[in-house]
């Protein structure tokens, strides 16, 4: 055995930290790179879920509010008014949507029930449209995350094997006292690809049906509430 080979052995079996911390800091430059990147990801990906899930507690609460509002027997000139010059969301905007192209068809004088119907459904479908792209954004990072960090922690687990096999080359040694500390620096890149791609998957199963249930209520509320509105254009203009 040379004098270098005895270095690095030496310094292989006694200078290794095999702490989390220890392994990060002795991993190469491309292996740190992905190991940061994964772990920005999943820091971001936990600030979603969190946003998410008190956002979606918020709009449910809203949607309670407003069907127990809606149903309660007050008028719906009454309501729109109160509504009308507030920030409002959920069936709240489809109903005012709905009810301003209602106002503004009768003031110019409509004429046809059937374009009237037509475009105060075309009113509350661009308002929940938007709704639902406002409930389902970022969902997507969610997805891409929990389909490509296990790949990308693959990635950095590769290369760091290889430039642990190179080092056990350049060094002749074969002992796991050399092998071992790079092959843990490896794998460790596939671990936090996994801790940023697990909690990603749940979540955006969890969401996303939270958001197909919310969007589902929206709809429910625009077929009940253009019945409504149907009946009332037959009352005020008869059919010819």
């Amino acid at each position: 055995m040379n004098d270098v080979a005895q270095t690095a052995l030496a310094a292989t079996s006694h200078g290794s930290d095999m702490s989390l911390m220890g392994l990060f800091w002795q991993a190469g430059f491309v292996v740190k790179f992905v190991m940061l990147g994964l772990l920005a990801a999943s820091v971001w990906t936990w600030a979603i879920i969190f946003d998410k899930t008190a956002r979606y507690g918020r709009f449910r609460r809203q949607l309670n509010q407003f069907e127990n509002t809606f149903w309660s027997g007050q008028s719906l000139e009454e309501l729109y008014h109160t509504l009308s010059d507030r920030k409002t969301s959920g069936m709240g905007a489809l109903f005012v949507a709905a009810m301003r192209e209602w106002k503004k068809s009768f003031e110019k004088g409509a004429r046809s029930p059937v374009g009237l119907q037509t475009r105060i459904e075309k009113a509350m479908d661009v308002t929940m449209a938007r709704e639902i792209e406002g409930l389902e954004s970022r969902l997507g990072f969610l997805a891409t995350v929990g389909s490509a960090a296990p790949f990308i922690g693959l990635f950095g687990t590769v290369v760091g094997i290889m430039t642990s096999f190179q080092s056990i080359a350049a060094s002749e040694q074969t002992s796991l006292a050399v092998v071992a500390p790079g092959i843990a620096e490896a794998l460790l890149a596939t671990a936090i690809g996994l801790v940023a791609a697990i909690p990603a998957v749940v979540a955006y199963n969890k969401l996303s049906a939270d958001a197909g249930k919310l969007g589902g209520r929206l709809e429910a509320f625009a077929d009940e509430f253009s019945a409504i509105l149907s009946r009332q254009i037959d009352e005020k203009i008869p059919a010819r």
